[in-house]
């Protein structure tokens, strides 16, 4: 990751007044190239472009779009906002994460997969609403969203139905505390 810093400054232009602007697309560039942005790739931007660590925090965390840990390769995400709760989002949402075996603002352990909420997605008339890598799926349910996700993993994963319907039981048992308490995995 060394020197990242330069071969993403080339083409950018920084013009006075607009030191932020040209950190934005640069952190966009880094976010693109790395799925999140790397703690050591901020330091040496931050060092290049004579900011310090906090001024790159400080925009890095202010948009929902850069993520400071790894993200998966799919990204799903759910509404949480007003029409979307009203409708049934936080059944879809625990569906999908019951398929995913991961929680929202989780990455499955393979690195496929991130799971998250977010509070509009701009489409309240399709509530509740779902977006799988960009695509929006609306008026969804927990049925509907478990069957989006399972032929998405189906794809994504080259797995027969019945693989994946084992997968899917496997996580759902390996998440439940009856499972981590009768296997003896309590660590309490």
């Amino acid at each position: 990751m060394a020197k990242v810093a330069e071969e993403l400054k080339n083409g950018q232009k920084e013009t006075a007044g607009q030191n932020n602007v040209s950190l934005v697309a640069l952190l966009q560039e880094v976010q693109e190239r790395y799925n999140y942005l790397p703690e050591d790739v901020l330091r040496e931007l931050a060092r290049e472009k004579n900011l310090s660590l906090m001024e790159m925090y400080s925009v890095a965390t202010f948009y929902k779009s850069f993520s400071l840990q790894p993200r998966g390769k799919h990204k799903v995400a759910t509404c949480s906002g007003t029409a979307c709760h009203v409708r049934g989002s936080e059944k879809v949402t625990e569906e999908l994460s019951r398929v995913l075996g991961i929680k929202p603002g989780e990455t499955s352990q393979d690195g496929a997969y991130s799971l998250e909420t977010v509070n509009c997605l701009g489409a309240c008339a399709l509530a509740p609403l779902v977006v799988v890598d960009g695509e929006y799926h609306g008026n969804m349910t927990a049925a509907r969203a478990a069957a989006l996700i399972k032929e998405h993993l189906k794809k994504s994963r080259g797995l027969s139905a019945a693989e994946l319907e084992q997968d899917v039981e496997k996580k759902a048992w390996e998440g439940c505390s009856c499972a981590i308490l009768l296997a003896g995995n309590d660590k309490k």
